[in-house]
């Protein structure tokens, strides 16, 4: 069985074939499917996902681009779900910042505040972090290693930056999807045999980052399977060991997954 430890199932790319797609990611030996809600606005849509469908799990937080939408007391409604199995997508994203300096600070500020306080909410429930990391590297290490639980986390589309390594000894584990595939991705190749074999985690972050030879399609659970033979591949291990093993390790973190 793979674990898609991340997919955007909720977004309305897929709402005219919802069932189709989970029907060729299970053809595929996907049978669990985590949506990272990271956006408010589709937050429900995650939770009917998860009622409707047995495979399906979702986590509640914001993405760092919706910091300023950021209501703990609405997401707070639906963290008791027994679906619910994270706190995220969250993390810092400096990649889209504002041209003037004071913008830029104020953005980043707020940023960490919305960071810092998803971070202990997840230690208070005593759930994993699904954390999303781009241009800040440094900033997320140290808030992580300040303030997170022992429950850890993931990073999400783990971006090959070895000082993250660290986190691994707080119970970080790395989320590993289609770019492991991209004839670009030299530096997360060269990166991915330092990773602890029992802290990796496959994920697709579907409909973005379609693996090859797919890219420039709409990503979905499916090509885990592509993803699961690239890692494969690069352990030196049979790709059924090596589902076996992410597998292992992604009921590990996310307790609730059945």
């Amino acid at each position: 069985m793979i674990i898609d430890t991340h997919c955007h199932l909720d977004d309305e790319r897929y709402n005219e074939d919802i069932e189709k797609v989970i029907e060729r990611a299970k053809a595929k030996g996907v049978e669990r499917f985590i949506v990272p809600a990271a956006d408010p606005t589709t937050l429900k849509r995650a939770v009917e996902l998860s009622e409707s469908y047995e495979e399906v799990y979702f986590s509640v937080g914001v993405h760092p681009y919706d910091a300023k939408n950021y209501n703990k007391e609405f997401l707070s409604t639906f963290i008791t779900h027994p679906k619910c199995v994270a706190i995220g997508e969250c993390g810092l994203d400096y990649f889209r910042l504002p041209e003037i300096q004071e913008e830029i600070e104020a953005e980043k500020k707020l940023q960490k505040e919305v960071f810092i306080d998803q971070i202990l909410w997840a230690k208070a429930l005593k759930l994993p972090l699904i954390v999303h990391v781009r241009e800040s590297s440094a900033d997320c290490l140290a808030l992580l290693m300040e303030h997170a639980g022992e429950e850890g986390g993931v990073l999400h589309c783990y971006n090959a930056n070895e000082s993250l390594l660290k986190l691994s000894d707080k119970n970080f584990y790395y989320g590993i999807g289609g770019v492991l595939t991209f004839k670009n991705a030299k530096k997360l190749i060269n990166v991915y045999s330092k990773i602890p074999s029992d802290k990796l985690i496959i994920e697709t972050d579907s409909p973005y980052l379609t693996p090859h030879p797919h890219r420039g399609k709409r990503n979905e659970p499916a090509y885990c399977d592509l993803v699961a033979s690239k890692m494969g591949e690069l352990s030196n291990v049979d790709k059924s060991d090596l589902i076996s093993s992410t597998t292992f390790n992604a009921k590990r973190l996310f307790r609730n997954i059945s």
